[in-house]
């Protein structure tokens, strides 16, 4: 069975890689390339996209005026969400250099390229900027948690886990005590040793 279970893992990635070829591939075919960060369209794409751009006040009271109704709730989020990512932030940073745990780097999950998109105009920019940033912190916030439980709990649940984080397939099974202390060491060492550790440089 463990070794069923590492095929698929290999399969798994051997996937990843076809569909990071994949993606490469649509990159060039929507006629954009990188120059360092910034993210640059052929100049007919770029002026499509400023063609495409909608005025303010469509946006805000023609296509969904809902929208600008629940603005103030999906907004007032951001206080909370502050607070959470300061906390968490804090809490890595004291606590993972004395457990060996290498850090996460914030830089692979807090992304905001799409406010280069010239077809999207500032209110457009600003909603994008903001999902970026909630997604970009649970994404944060899960790898975080994720090494926490491979230092102290990498244990298996025995129901089926929904969403469960990449490193949750290589914990110790539910129930084979005989082999968790090694599973724990082995584990640990992972982390220290920065092996799977595909967000670190």
């Amino acid at each position: 069975m463990p070794n069923r279970i590492s095929d698929l893992l290999n399969q798994i990635k051997t996937l990843e890689g076809q569909l990071g070829d994949e993606l490469a591939q649509r990159r060039q075919q929507a006629h954009y390339h990188f120059q360092g960060k910034r993210i640059e369209f052929e100049q007919a794409i770029a002026q499509k996209h400023r063609a495409l751009k909608k005025s303010l006040l469509r946006t805000l009271f023609v296509d969904r005026p809902q929208n600008f109704l629940t603005a103030p709730i999906i907004y007032g989020m951001a206080i909370p969400m502050v607070i959470f990512d300061f906390l968490i932030t804090f809490y890595q940073y004291s606590c993972f250099p004395i457990y060996g745990i290498n850090r996460v780097k914030r830089r692979h999950y807090f992304i905001y390229d799409r406010s280069q998109l010239q077809y999207l105009n500032l209110i457009q920019k600003i909603n994008c900027q903001y999902c970026a940033y909630g997604n970009g912190l649970i994404g944060y916030t899960a790898e975080i948690i994720a090494r926490t439980e491979q230092y102290f709990c990498p244990i298996k649940h025995a129901e089926k886990r929904l969403g469960a984080h990449p490193r949750y397939q290589d914990f110790s099974e539910f129930g084979d005590g005989e082999h968790f202390e090694q599973d724990l060491k082995r584990l640990r060492k992972q982390l220290r040793d920065n092996k799977n550790e595909q967000t670190s440089d």
